[in-house]
């Protein structure tokens, strides 16, 4: 699939990724440069591809939190003391959601600004237990309409959070340019997948007719 390394680019790669960032790849290669660089380079191939789904899952996942908040706090509940008092304020070094709205709706004039500006970890505390009762009782099926019925909301919520909380992991490894391969690929593909079903099923099928992350995961080195 991908022309052969030339003998410069064999010498110089593995000192230009830095020999710690190499270090994972030749271990897994058995010290083998070539099938090393094979490997790091289909890691950024795949860490590419998976940028679309994430893409869209992000998006639509915050979309259907804030549609669930909205409901509750009406439009300005970045500035809403009932939603801001629902949220923890655990100490460092834990994620804080009180302490991140607070940065960013003191930054951002308008909730679209502070939703764009909020981080993934922001929307994934929102599926905690915590919101259960104010949130999901009752608006879970109304933002999620595709997840599949048959259990309580409790239950999907607690579903979806588990997928969203391995999902943030794989996103924050693409983004610091971290190797994702030792990670059950397909798994999270499917996770992503199964998110975006839940709150969309037309949506599902787009990500499927133009992702390429299964084309990718069948040739690794």
């Amino acid at each position: 699939m991908y022309p052969p390394f030339t003998d410069d680019q064999e010498h110089h790669l593995p000192t230009v990724l830095s020999a710690p960032r190499f270090a994972t790849y030749l271990r897994s290669a058995r010290n083998d440069r070539t099938r090393a660089l094979n490997l790091y380079q289909w890691n950024l191939q795949v860490s590419s591809a998976l940028l679309v789904p994430l893409h869209v899952l992000e998006v639509a996942l915050r979309n259907a939190v804030v549609e669930a908040i909205e409901v509750v706090h009406d439009g300005a509940w970045p500035w809403t003391q009932g939603f801001i008092r629902s949220l923890p304020n655990p100490r460092p070094p834990a994620y804080n959601p009180k302490r991140d709205l607070s940065k960013c709706s003191s930054e951002h004039p308008t909730a679209g600004k502070v939703v764009a500006e909020l981080k993934f970890a922001f929307w994934e505390s929102m599926l905690t237990k915590r919101h259960q009762a104010r949130l999901w009782d009752r608006h879970f099926f109304h933002v999620f309409p595709d997840a599949p019925r048959g259990v309580t909301s409790d239950q999907r919520r607690s579903e979806l959070r588990a997928d969203v909380e391995e999902i943030r992991k794989l996103r924050n490894r693409i983004a610091h340019h971290e190797p994702i391969f030792p990670r059950a690929l397909q798994d999270d593909f499917d996770r992503i997948l199964r998110c975006i079903q839940w709150r969309n099923a037309a949506t599902a099928t787009w990500v499927r007719d133009i992702e390429t992350v299964q084309a990718f995961l069948p040739l690794r080195p």
